[in-house]
């Protein structure tokens, strides 16, 4: 080997031991008109070498350098290096490899420069610290995660990379075929169709750390490619997915951290809209929604009167934080999300008295009475800030999750790993205005709750109230990250047709959108069902990002143009004419 020792992990225990480390130099500082240190850098750390001043190395020159581990004088030590009690002297030094200065600082200054000039020279800052140690979470977070299911006794699989395009779903990217021009493959947006035909086919127990793609809009949790953990189980409910999924999550999170989560809570999907406003409730902070609609039953004040739900949320002590104009502008940001207003109230209290009392525009409209009863439930005290939305009760949850979030989340990586499994969502959304026929939550092969599939046959209950039946479908929540989500899947033709019917696609429909996937069901299927989560949003939250292209090597950024490479580009004219393709002149 090149080197005895890695720069990062040499110890007082190495003294008067001969050592040979190789990096990148870090540093160079001037030590007398004979010596001068180099702080020779690897991913493991850095270690300070004591070199002749002849010696001309600079920043980021690759260099070798053999000498003797000896400890530092006295006065000299740095507590902040896992190294900084010792350092190589006595050296001999092999410049390996020259360097242009980099175009930015390789240290922490680096987090401050345009993200496009580090996307630029990706490979340079692939070599700070904090991307050298997300790489190695990520790599962490897919070691547990493969054991944990190879313990679980699942079969890794890998499925096709080309396969049909799907009629549903998200955009996809599109693949031409030279051998048949005019014909395309699409690239996965998920092995989902693969996963529940290798349970027809008797695997039982799949799993894979799957590359997908989908052409949707870039942001910080989104990327064209993302990795997910996919998986699928034969002859299982609910609960044995769950907590298939559970245990890599729980081991993904101790192997990087040294400390295992709590068990993952369950809140069903109306439980967390009724509490949080949000399907991917954050449990880190308080602010839940409080019901208000019984305190106002009997009110004159014609904006709550007429409203079919009433809630608010306590914003602690943050009356004074908050002045008219921004309280005028987060109400408009209340109307962005789809309310028709929002009322504010702080609390305030009498100096001599101590009672409480609301300062609100509308506050003259509620009676003394009401206002003691929403001070008591939304448990106010003088400096609060009260904001409440009335409204139907999807969008009054909504609206007020929204807000909770803006004003009491703290950053993703933030506090404790508060893991949540939402379950029982709506099989359907409410109803298309088109076609007055229920919107599905999912995809259309998602399972219904045992106990609901008898609404299906009541027509009546479909047409008023569509959300009332519940899907076996279930998300994994993470500080307020989706990370994935999953269902158990139909597996019975005549309760497949059922649905397809109330969704208005009757048996020709069904055959031409989705026969290649349900023919092979005709050949006996077993109950199964599955789940994926991402795991680049995994890995960030867990190395303390923000952003999932913190965790990723070769990111793109917003804007989908590779700064690195400059991809996408054209195509050689040959290669399209062999592609049967044709590019269409650019229209304004």
């Amino acid at each position: 080997m090149m080197r005895t020792h890695l720069c990062g992990e040499l110890r007082p225990d190495q003294i008067d031991q001969t050592v040979t480390v190789a990096g990148w130099v870090n540093k160079r500082r001037e030590h007398s008109q004979h010596l001068a240190f180099v702080d020779l850098r690897d991913h493991s750390g850095i270690v300070q070498c004591v070199v002749d001043n002849s010696v001309d190395v600079r920043s980021e020159y690759v260099v070798k350098i053999t000498g003797t581990v000896t400890a530092r004088p006295e006065g000299t030590t740095n507590d902040s290096l896992g190294t900084g009690q010792i350092e190589i002297t006595d050296v001999t030094v092999e410049v390996l490899s020259a360097a242009e200065p980099p175009p930015f600082p390789l240290d922490d200054r680096a987090d401050d420069v345009d993200e496009m000039v580090r996307l630029r020279h990706r490979y340079l800052d692939l070599r700070r610290e904090r991307m050298q140690r997300n790489l190695r979470v990520r790599s962490q977070v897919n070691t547990a995660v493969r054991a944990a299911m190879i313990r679980q006794q699942f079969v890794e699989v890998e499925t096709p990379m080309l396969m049909p395009a799907t009629p549903e779903g998200a955009r996809e990217f599109i693949v031409p075929s030279r051998q048949r021009p005019g014909s395309f493959y699409a690239l996965p947006q998920s092995p989902q169709l693969y996963k529940q035909l290798l349970m027809v086919g008797g695997v039982d127990r799949y799993f894979q750390i799957a590359r997908c793609l989908r052409d949707e809009d870039l942001r910080a949790d989104r990327q064209y490619e993302f990795m997910q953990l996919d998986m699928e189980m034969s002859f299982v409910e609910v609960d044995d997915v769950l907590n298939a999924v559970e245990q890599t999550v729980l081991d993904a999170a101790e192997l990087v951290t040294g400390e295992r989560p709590d068990p993952v809570q369950r809140i069903t999907w109306h439980d967390a809209m009724n509490t949080y406003g949000i399907d991917k409730p954050d449990l880190r902070f308080g602010m839940e929604l409080v019901e208000l609609t019984g305190v106002f039953a009997s009110t004159d004040f014609k904006a709550f009167a007429s409203a079919e739900s009433i809630k608010g949320i306590n914003a602690k002590g943050a009356a004074a934080d908050w002045g008219r104009n921004k309280l005028d502008g987060l109400t408009d940001t209340a109307k962005s999300f789809g309310a028709k207003g929002m009322v504010w109230m702080k609390v305030g209290s009498d100096p001599e008295s101590g009672d409480l009392s609301l300062d609100s525009p509308v506050a003259k409209f509620l009676s003394d009475v009401e206002q003691k009863a929403l001070i008591d439930r939304t448990d106010a005290e003088s400096g609060d800030l009260l904001l409440l939305i009335a409204d139907d009760w999807l969008t009054t949850c909504e609206v007020l999750g929204e807000l909770r979030n803006r004003l009491g989340r703290p950053p993703v990586s933030q506090g404790p790993y508060r893991y949540v499994w939402v379950v029982d969502f709506p099989l359907f959304v409410g109803v298309d205005d088109a076609t007055g026929l229920p919107r599905p939550g999912h995809h259309p092969f998602c399972h219904p709750h045992p106990e609901d599939i008898g609404l299906l046959d009541d027509p009546e209950k479909m047409a008023s109230d569509p959300m009332s039946v519940r899907a076996w479908a279930y998300d994994l929540v993470l500080n307020g990250w989706e990370l994935g989500s999953g269902s158990i899947r139909i597996h019975d033709a005549e309760l497949q047709q059922k649905v397809f019917a109330i969704l208005g696609i009757d048996e020709v429909e069904a055959e031409a959108r989705f026969g290649f996937f349900l023919n092979p069901f005709r050949y006996g299927a077993p109950p199964h069902g599955g789940f994926a989560y991402g795991i680049d949003r995994l890995a960030a939250i867990l190395a303390g990002e923000e952003n999932i292209r913190e965790v990723i090597a070769f990111p793109k950024p917003q804007s989908g143009l590779d700064p690195m490479t400059a991809a996408p580009g054209e195509i050689d004219a040959e290669i399209l004419r062999e592609l049967g393709l044709r590019v269409l002149p650019q229209t304004d």
